[in-house]
C-alpha cells in the first residue's frame, strides 16, 4: 500500500492506494477515501504580517511573485500573479504600502478570498 496527498479544487485529501494483483480478472473498487475533513489550503492559515490584506480574486495557481517582502507598491501594481483557465491573472495593491509579507508560493493552490500577502 502507499499513502498520497491529493489537491482537489482546493480540498486536500490522504488517500491509501493499494497494488493490484496483475491478473486480468477486474479488480474491487480501490480504497481511495478521505482520512479526514479536508484541510484549508496551508497559505489561507497565515495571519500576516501587515495591516492590509491583498487576496485572490478568483481560485486558480500561484503563477508568479511580482513583489518581494520591503519592497514599496503603489495602488494598482501587481504583487502576485495568479493562473486560473490558462490565464494570467494580476492580483494589485489596493493601496501605497511596504509589502510586509508574502504568504504563498508559486505553484500553491489558491482560492478566492485567500490571503496572498500584506502590506503595511
Amino acid at each position: 500500500m502507499k499513502n498520497y496527498t491529493i489537491t482537489v479544487n482546493g480540498n486536500v485529501y490522504d488517500v491509501t492506494v493499494e497494488e493490484g494483483t496483475g491478473s486480468s480478472a477486474p479488480a474491487a473498487a480501490p480504497k481511495a477515501a478521505p482520512k479526514a475533513a479536508p484541510a484549508a489550503p496551508k497559505a489561507a492559515a497565515s495571519s500576516g504580517a501587515g495591516s492590509v490584506r491583498i487576496e485572490a480574486g478568483a481560485a486558480g495557481k500561484v503563477f508568479k511573485i511580482a513583489a518581494n517582502v520591503g519592497d514599496s507598491v503603489k495602488a494598482g501594481d501587481a504583487v502576485v500573479i495568479i493562473e486560473a483557465m490558462k490565464m494570467e491573472i494580476p492580483v494589485v495593491s489596493p493601496s501605497d504600502g511596504t509589502v510586509a509579507s508574502i504568504d504563498c508560493a508559486i505553484g500553491d493552490p489558491c482560492a478566492a478570498g485567500q490571503l496572498l500577502a500584506t502590506l503595511n
